[in-house]
Parts: C-alpha cells; sequence; structure tokens
C-alpha cells in the first residue's frame, strides 16, 4: 500500500522502523537509511524477516539524497535525522515528487533557534508540486498537537491557556547523559525561555520560572518554562489562546552538570582551533557522553507528557488535562531502546500511516494540528501510546 524512507538510525529512527514493520499491512516496502548504513543493517537485523532494506546517504547532500529517492521511489519520507537536515530533505522530496514529514522544525547549525518560517516558506512549492509535508509529527511537538485539537474539537468552544507539561521520572544511572542527540537536547534547555501572553512573546532567563507539578503515577516534579517549537503553530492555529507555555522537568544534578557545561563552555556551537584543527566544542561533548540509544537496558521508570488546558464550554469554564504515560521498561523491550525514544518513534509512524491512508493528504506544508486528530488519537492507543482525561480538576498551573 506504501513505500516509505526512513532516514536517520538514531533512537527515534530505530522505533519508527520497528513500529513500520509491525503495521506492513500499511507499509509494504520499507527502506531505513543513515549516513552509517552499519546502523541501519544492525536495526534491520534486529526486526528480521527481511522486512527492511537499508542503504547509506549523506542528509546534508541533495544530490545524494535525490539518487537514493529515484532509486526507492518513496512515496513518503519519514525524516528523523537532525533538524539541520529538513530544509536539504525537503529540497530532495520537491525534485523528486516525494511526501515528506518530520518530527522536529528546521534549525540552522549556527544558531540555536527553534522557528518555523524556514519550513512555512515550504507551503507554495509543495501546493503547486501537489505533495503534502507534515512537520513536528513526535511527541512534542507531535502528539501534544493533536490532543489540543483533539480538545478543541470535543470539550471546548474557546480554548484560553494551554500547558504543556513534559517529565521525564526516569532513571538511567549515569551521572549525565541526553536523552536524545546531545548536540540538539543541550541546545534546546540551555536557551532563553519564551511563553505567549496576551498576543505576544515573553522572553525570561534560562529556567527562571520553576514549579513544582504533580505527574501521574509519579508525583511532585521541578518543571520549568522553556521554550518549544509547537508554541508557535499551536498560537498561530488556535487564535483564542491568551497564554501557551511548555513546561519540563530537570533534576538538580542534571542542572548542575548542564551549568557547568556552560561554563566552561563546552556548550558553544561556534568553532574553535584545537592543535591547529577547526572543531566545535558541543559536536566534541556529543562524541563522549553516553549515546543515547544505549540507554535504555538499564533505565527505569517513565516519562508523563500532557496538555493542561482551560477555557469555555457551553459558557461555562472547563479545565481539562490529557496525557500520556510510557515506560522505559516497556519501551527497551519492544524496541530496545528508552522511553524518550519511543514516545517521539510512535507517533512518527502513526502519522506516515495517516498519510499513506489518505486521511492525512492534502497540497501544502501542514503542522499535525491542522488535520483531524481524531483518527491519530485512535491509533495512539493501538500502536503503545494510550492516553487519559482528566476533567474539571486542578491544573495547577
Amino acid at each position: 500500500m506504501g513505500r516509505v524512507l526512513i532516514i536517520g538510525a538514531g533512537g527515534v529512527g530505530t522505533v519508527v522502523t520497528h513500529k513500520v514493520a509491525q503495521n506492513m499491512d500499511v507499509f509494504t516496502k520499507i527502506m531505513l537509511a543513515s549516513r552509517t548504513k552499519s546502523k541501519c543493517d544492525a536495526i534491520a537485523q534486529a526486526i528480521g524477516g527481511n522486512k527492511i532494506q537499508t542503504a547509506q546517504v549523506d542528509a546534508d547532500n541533495v544530490d545524494d539524497l535525490i539518487r537514493l529517492f529515484k532509486s526507492f521511489k518513496p512515496e513518503l519520507v519519514i525524516n528523523v535525522a537532525l533538524p539541520y537536515q529538513d530544509l536539504t530533505i525537503m529540497d530532495a522530496c520537491l525534485a523528486c515528487g516525494v511526501n515528506y514529514l518530520d518530527t522536529a522544525n528546521y534549525e540552522p547549525k549556527e544558531e540555536a533557534k527553534f522557528e518555523y518560517k524556514w519550513q512555512w516558506a515550504y507551503q507554495d512549492k509543495f501546493k503547486e508540486a501537489g505533495l503534502t509535508a507534515i512537520l513536528g509529527c513526535g511527541f512534542d511537538p507531535g502528539v501534544t498537537s493533536v490532543f489540543t485539537a483533539y480538545a478543541a474539537k470535543h470539550h471546548f468552544d474557546e480554548l484560553q491557556t494551554l500547558d504543556i507539561v513534559d517529565c521525564n521520572a526516569g532513571d538511567h544511572g549515569k551521572p549525565f547523559a541526553t536523552n536524545f542527540n546531545p548536540e540538539i537536547n543541550i541546545r534546546e534547555v540551555t536557551q532563553k525561555g519564551k511563553y505567549w501572553e496576551n498576543g505576544q512573546w515573553i522572553e525570561t532567563e534560562p529556567h527562571e520560572i520553576r514549579k513544582a507539578l504533580n505527574y501521574p503515577n509519579i508525583g511532585p516534579k521541578d518543571s520549568y518554562v522553556i521554550y518549544h517549537e509547537e508554541l508557535e503553530s499551536l498560537v498561530k492555529n488556535f487564535p483564542t489562546l491568551q497564554r501557551a507555555r511548555f513546561w519540563m522537568t530537570f533534576g538538580q544534578e542534571y542542572l548542575t552538570h548542564l551549568r557547568v557545561i556552560q561554563n566552561i563552555g563546552m556548550s558553544r556551537i561556534d568553532p574553535v582551533m584545537y592543535n591547529g584543527v577547526e572543531i566545535i566544542p558541543i559536536q566534541f561533548l556529543k562524541a563522549v557522553l553516553p549515546d543515547p540509544g544505549d540507554l535504555g537496558e538499564n533505565y527505569k521508570g517513565e516519562t508523563s507528557i500532557g496538555c493542561r488546558i482551560k477555557g469555555l464550554k457551553d459558557g461555562k469554564k472547563r479545565t481539562y488535562y490529557i496525557y500520556n504515560n510510557a515506560s522505559h521498561e516497556e519501551a527497551y523491550k519492544e524496541t530496545g531502546t528508552q522511553a524518550v525514544s519511543y514516545t517521539t518513534g510512535v507517533p512518527a509512524m502513526i502519522g506516515a500511516m495517516m498519510f499513506i491512508k489518505g486521511i492525512w493528504r492534502k497540497p501544502g506544508v501542514f503542522n499535525v494540528e491542522e488535520f483531524d486528530p481524531d483518527p491519530f488519537m485512535e491509533q495512539l492507543n493501538k500502536q503503545g501510546l494510550p492516553w487519559h482525561e482528566l476533567f474539571d480538576i486542578d491544573l495547577e498551573v
């Protein structure tokens, strides 16, 4: 029914490939490609059954991508490579008439900046080509955006405040490690915070706003307001929102390591000279930190991610909390990865399924909340990410 090409063989790519292979009534031909083909081969071998073809590709090189696309002829590319590579992959899709899906918005290598403008600028090109580009189809962004659309469709006449809450209460046993690509993770959490209020963006210092929030089956965890990319599209697509924030939990030991990394210059993204060789400190740091893909075996505990929403229904005030809890241990049993990779990879597969089935398919560039949330929500329950709802409770925010 559908030929898909997955680009990226990290933790998320591992999950996407496993989940696509579990749904071969939808995905009839599957290829996994990355810069390092041996990683793809290892994932394919773990899945078994000769279900997965593999290939080497340089996702920074449009011509290299085009050669692969013309050879395999995918209907859809699932991009779980680095955010820096979004635009080259989109360019190759346009050149070859291939549809596109990703989990994280483009950011330039030289600047830690989340902004959709670069990808939204492709709207006319994809529309004129009759191709679909689905942006931000991980968990956050992704499921959190679909949760918001589902709430607006079924439970509210008017959304007024949105607080996305992201807790990882797991323990991997390492003094310091990041749950996904260290270079992207550290850039994300060390930038200034930002949230939407009364029609404008309010900027904060990193981790300036802190509050202990209670998470289901976990309890209270220190949560910090940071900027996250889905806020930009959600306030655009749900203009009644008076305030929108993103909260993430961090342990004190993690924050201490992070401060040291910043203070000694290892989070820098500009090049420095070392022994006559130009290196980027954060890329060197990535090379010596634990590989996020190797954390799963000893990871205990769970994640809890959801949306806490206030608004109006039938003229009355309403509060609503929709969330998913995911177990690190269960994720590892199924895919050999930890829950952070699992919660990103499963929605990417579901988004691809929505496209292949013709449910999320229209020419242009779209964020996930612009599609019908119901069939996606149904698949979350079937594919390993069940969700739960609480009504008219104290949201704590």
